[in-house]
Parts: structure tokens; C-alpha cells; sequence
């Protein structure tokens, strides 16, 4: 992939935890997300990509267009196009999923963040 069209990390911290890129392709990206116990990533909705969640370890909580569902290791959910999201460690142990993003586009600036914890 050209660097000069692509400008994501492939391991990126951040205030709820990091997440690695593990591989991608056209129209596909697949990462392994970490999130810290008691924390969340953003409210966000996505345009041009929808996500499959698997939990690898520990719990997720998620809200999916409003609407609160909890994943434990082995289980999945899927995140459609546009829908709004959010997943929460609620746990005390760290929560481990793989992303895999689906879509003609899966840039980090496809993100509109409806609610944020970190002020970004």
C-alpha cells in the first residue's frame, strides 16, 4: 500500500488503550484492539465502513444505536454501516477484541465522534 495515500499506524495508543494493525488489503483492515479496564472509546458512527467485533478476552460492554449489549471472550457483534457505537471495558481485567473493518474506505478520519470522554 502507498504510504503517501495511507497514513494510519500500524500501533497506536491511545487514552482507553491501543490497537494494532494486523493486516489489510483492499477493502478490508484488521486490527487488535486493547481497551483498559473502566474505560471506553467514543460515541462514533462510521461512513464507509462497517466492523465485526470478536471478544478474545475479558467483557465488552456495547451500545449499538443506543442500545446496550454485553460480549464475554468467544462472542461477536456486528456493527453495520453508519450506526452509531461505542464499546466499554467494565471489567477489571483488560479487554481484548479484533476489529475487522469491511468497506471503500477505512481511513481514521472516518469518524463522527457523537460523544467523547477524551475531549477530542
Amino acid at each position: 500500500m502507498d504510504q503517501a495515500t495511507d497514513n494510519s499506524p500500524k500501533y497506536d495508543e491511545r487514552p482507553w488503550g491501543s490497537f494494532t494493525v494486523l493486516d489489510e488489503g483492499a477493502g478490508f483492515k484488521v486490527k487488535r484492539i486493547e481497551v483498559l479496564a473502566g474505560k471506553r472509546l467514543s460515541y462514533q458512527k462510521h461512513a464507509r465502513r462497517a466492523e465485526h467485533w470478536f471478544v478474545v478476552s475479558g467483557a465488552a460492554k456495547v451500545t449499538l444505536d443506543g442500545k446496550e449489549i454485553f460480549r464475554n471472550a468467544g462472542e461477536a457483534i456486528d456493527i453495520p454501516v453508519g450506526a452509531a457505537h461505542r464499546v466499554e471495558n467494565p471489567g477489571a481485567e483488560r479487554l481484548v477484541f479484533i476489529e475487522v473493518q469491511q468497506g471503500d474506505y477505512l481511513g481514521e478520519d472516518d469518524i463522527v465522534r457523537l460523544q467523547d470522554d477524551f475531549g477530542r
